[in-house]
């Protein structure tokens, strides 16, 4: 009995220990204040009472101009509300902590912060099954325990009679009553899986393409994106295909994860219920750079932002702001501009440059060069990347006049 009452008398020693350090965290401002006071004197006193009138007269206006100044300050941080020095709203969880809007943004310990239709129901079923277990946990194990000590063999102590085999109204209701919580189980789950199948006729339809190793989003007006945008409390079908190994696209905010197979279509839809961004993973392992496939979920106020954001027209912006775009859509995964090499060779300083292939030859990175690499990046393999290139042919979906815009891009990246 020893062990168990020590282990008992440690994990409370434990609790109380951190109890003490948060309420001694939280009042050493207090205590520091305290302690920085100096001790007032008897001269202060006699003085304090000579000058009583004046210092009280002193005080009051001193109060007032605090008081002003308290306004001022007031009026000055509502004035500039949610915003940042760097234009980003403040989002102040319900921990009293303050986020940038994009930030991730904590709802409790098991989940981060509901922002769909579905989320309260997944949290709300998740929860139910959780406690379900750790009641019929603590029951069992303490049943067993207490058993174990009662009965365990002791010296002078006799062998008690044995046990009946077997309770035939016990084993019925220890079968019929939790077989009732599984069946309530089975049809919450069912029924809430449904849910998210069915999207509604009116749902808006994004597509969804997904590759080694970004994502693209298209919507219905053809507009091609790297984030996927939302409208706040509007449905959203996202309708998924894969372009080449398996990925899984998953929003915690939303609740709602679905497997990207090639040659297959994959569909989940949305209703989002708050404004701001959120993160969206693939949580799919599908090759070396598979951390790279984190992006942003912007959900807007209303369609007119959401069309601001989504919108892209190629005639009102210059060739490097297009290729720039095109850039951040199809080569980013594989391909950065900081100098460093990912799945390919870094853009940056590349245009003009002699590269070496892994035949031993080599080819000046020209007009030619950049199409060939894009509509047949098998005909030229840059040496350290090969045998094989792992880069998909764009031909079909990169025109030759999006290929001008990439070849200004790659003009402006220019090591110092």
């Amino acid at each position: 009995m020893r062990k168990p009452i020590f282990l008992v008398f440690m994990m409370l020693f434990l609790v109380a220990s951190v109890g003490v350090a948060q309420d001694s965290k939280s009042g050493s401002g207090d205590s520091k204040k305290s302690t920085t006071e100096a001790p007032k004197t008897a001269g202060d006193q006699d003085k304090k009472s000579d000058t009583g009138k004046s210092e009280t007269k002193s005080q009051e206006d001193k109060k007032s101009d605090d008081a002003k100044s308290g306004a001022a300050k007031s009026d000055e941080k509502k004035e500039t509300g949610d915003k940042k020095s760097d234009g980003k709203a403040a989002v102040v969880s319900k921990d009293g902590y303050e986020y940038q809007d994009g930030d991730y943004r904590p709802g409790d310990y098991w989940f981060p912060e509901k922002a769909s239709t579905f989320a309260g129901e997944v949290d709300w079923l998740f929860y139910f099954i959780f406690w379900v277990c750790v009641f019929f946990f603590v029951i069992i194990i303490g049943v067993m325990i207490g058993f174990v000590v009662k009965f365990r063999k002791r010296p002078g102590h006799e062998a008690p009679i044995p046990s009946p085999s077997h309770n035939t109204t016990l084993e019925i209701l220890w079968s019929v009553l939790p077989s009732f919580l599984l069946v309530f189980m089975f049809v919450a789950g069912t029924s809430g899986y449904f849910k998210q199948r069915i999207p509604p006729d009116d749902a808006y339809e994004i597509y969804v393409e997904a590759s080694q190793f970004s994502w693209a989003f298209e919507t219905e007006e053809g507009d091609i994106t790297q984030d996927l945008h939302l409208v706040v409390n509007q449905p959203f079908r996202l309708k998924m295909q894969s372009k080449d190994v398996l990925h899984s696209m998953f929003v915690p905010a939303f609740r709602q994860k679905m497997d990207v197979v090639p040659g297959r279509f994959a569909e989940f839809w949305v209703t989002p219920t708050k404004e701001g961004t959120f993160r969206l993973y693939c949580t799919e392992y599908c090759g070396d750079g598979h951390s790279l496939m984190a992006r942003t979920v912007h959900v807007h106020k209303d369609w007119k932002t959401f069309r601001e954001n989504v919108l892209w027209d190629p005639d009102t912006k210059t060739p490097e702001e297009n290729g720039e775009r095109l850039y951040k859509i199809n080569c980013a995964g594989c391909h950065t501009i900081d100098g460093s090499a990912k799945t390919g060779p870094s853009f940056l300083g590349l245009w003009g440059r002699e590269e070496s292939m892994i035949d031993g030859s080599t080819k000046l990175v020209d007009e030619q060069y950049v199409i060939d690499s894009i509509w047949e990046p098998q005909k030229d393999v840059v040496a350290g990347y090969g045998p094989r290139s792992q880069m998909a042919s764009f031909k079909g979906k990169i025109s030759e006049k999006e290929i001008n815009y990439i070849i200004e891009y790659l003009k402006t990246l220019k090591e110092e």
